[in-house]
């Protein structure tokens, strides 16, 4: 049965060139939305948009950018007429150091990425939104290390702890503006972000093996964190706003001072 969810819906992706991105643009364009794909890797976006079942336009754009962030509004505006949703999705992970070992250097580029890139795109959806004088829908891509601590990716984790403060602040102002704002949290889902991490334990080369940790035994799937992207888009969730929904086989959820949580798998002898 065609998808019309989102039938006469423009929407604009961020790091839509691979994996959740390009996951989220294909749900969306086949819930019958127009896309704007916006990648910093202008060739993979131009892939991406070719491949969509409905219209679509790529953008080479660095979200970090205040001028590329007006470039890709500008680019959806001048193809579609208007914009009704946006994914802001980009982001990288960043240095694996051990927190004495990272530079200041490491820290500000993920932090330009991952704070300030969806800080950027959600001031121009609002001031989009604004100019149209038109409500519409935010999902920002936060994960499950905004949820939850560990002792390595720091820059990562404190800037998707970030994200959140993003989410829950921007939906306060949008709600009387008719603008819902929404995180999605992924775990363990490959993409390709994990390509150039090495084979180190942490990263993708052992993620299916620290998947079976988790309620469900195993990893997600691209597509699936875009059907909840889709579903954050849409009328079904209507009255949700300011959530950070996990989508991540109830890794979450875990109790880990509880035998079935894994307690005891440190110990003494073996505290990491």
């Amino acid at each position: 049965m065609e998808r019309t969810a989102l039938r006469g819906k423009v929407a604009v992706v961020t790091g839509g060139g691979n994996g959740i991105g390009a996951a989220s643009a294909r749900r969306l364009s086949a819930d019958g939305a127009r896309v704007v794909v916006v990648d910093i890797d202008g060739e993979a976006a131009a892939a991406v948009a070719e491949s969509l079942p409905g219209e679509a336009v790529a953008v080479t754009a660095d979200v970090a950018e205040e001028a590329d962030v007006d470039t890709y509004v500008r680019a959806a505006v001048d193809a579609f007429g208007h914009i009704d949703l946006h994914h802001l999705n980009a982001g990288i992970f960043g240095t694996f150091e051990a927190l004495p070992d990272i530079t200041v250097e490491d820290f500000d580029r993920v932090s330009a990425v991952n704070l300030r890139g969806p800080f950027l795109g959600l001031r121009a959806a609002f001031r989009r939104y604004a100019e149209q004088g038109t409500g519409g829908a935010i999902v920002l891509t936060a994960s499950i290390a905004s949820l939850r601590g560990s002792a390595d990716l720091l820059p990562y984790q404190a800037t998707k702890h970030g994200v959140v403060g993003l989410v829950h602040g921007a939906a306060m102002y949008g709600a009387p503006r008719g603008v819902r704002v929404n995180g999605v949290a992924p775990g363990l889902v490959p993409t390709g972000l994990f390509d150039s991490a090495g084979s180190s334990s942490g990263t993708g080369s052992d993620m299916a093996q620290r998947a079976t940790t988790t309620p469900m035994r195993r990893m997600g799937t691209v597509d699936e964190i875009a059907g909840t992207i889709a579903f954050l888009m849409g009328e079904d969730s209507g009255y949700v706003t300011g959530e950070i929904i996990a989508a991540d086989g109830g890794a979450s959820a875990v109790n880990t001072v509880r035998p079935s949580g894994g307690a005891g798998a440190w110990t003494p002898e073996n505290p990491s």
